[in-house]
């Protein structure tokens, strides 16, 4: 539902109203679903994947933009603290230019990696069912993104670190990033992963699910995040007391 939450939001913070049934007759095109006044049980399963689809697709937009992680003070990848010791070792040898454009790569290879997200979250919500709904309808303001961590976090992971990996090599930064760690390794007793990929792959799923979950929070909490009546009609008889 948060998922849901989050994608309605956008849609209103971003969108006209024509733009927003557009989104909502694309999401349901993509999910198989009608607008009928079925039972409350297919009103329930219609809203919150009709939410979650625009939630996902407006979330994976925001993070996928040029800046969309490297000017995010919240989400903005840096060096792992481990390696604050060695990022002020190298700016103090006049290598912060390099420091510099390796932590820019980090960054753009998460917002190229967000472009593949919105298709992997669509087949999460299309596999939900209607308990899945109805824990997310009476879950925490997040409930709907815990759903989408537990069910896609693999499937990101493994989405996500090919692309990663090629925008990190594109400015050898992997390659530098490993000959230095590696160097720093043999003379230190507190080791550091040189696996810059694997890094920056972990920051990149964490930052989707957190944009998805401000989201998400949002919509749970404004009554006008919510743009058609189906919407206003189930998330309305869930809403916070």
């Amino acid at each position: 539902m948060k998922t849901f939450i989050t994608l309605v939001l956008l849609t209103i913070t971003f969108s006209t109203n024509a733009q927003i049934k557009g989104l909502l007759q694309k999401a349901n095109q993509a999910l198989g679903i009608t607008e009928s006044k079925g039972s409350d049980k297919d009103d329930m399963i219609a809203a919150v994947k009709e939410a979650l689809i625009i939630g996902v697709q407006k979330g994976a937009a925001t993070l996928s933009k040029e800046d969309g992680f490297f000017k995010n003070d919240l989400l903005k990848i840096l060096l792992p603290p481990e390696a604050e010791k060695v990022e002020k070792t190298l700016r103090n040898l006049g290598m912060g230019n390099q420091v510099d454009e390796a932590i820019l790569s980090m960054n753009r290879g998460a917002e190229d990696a967000c472009k593949e997200a919105a298709g992997i979250f669509v087949e999460a919500v299309k596999s939900m069912n209607v308990e899945d709904v109805v824990s997310i309808l009476k879950g925490s303001d997040t409930a709907g993104t815990q759903y989408l961590r537990q069910a896609t976090t693999v499937a990101l992971t493994n989405k996500f670190r090919p692309v990663i990996e090629n925008s990190l090599n594109k400015v050898n930064a992997t390659k530098h990033w490993t000959t230095i760690i590696t160097a720093y390794n043999k003379v230190s007793l507190k080791k550091i992963n040189p696996d810059l990929t694997a890094y920056v792959t972990e920051k990149s799923v964490a930052g989707i699910f957190n944009q998805v979950g401000e989201e998400e929070r949002k919509i749970r909490r404004d009554p006008l995040a919510r743009t058609s009546e189906l919407l206003k009609r189930v998330f309305g008889n869930f809403a916070k007391k």
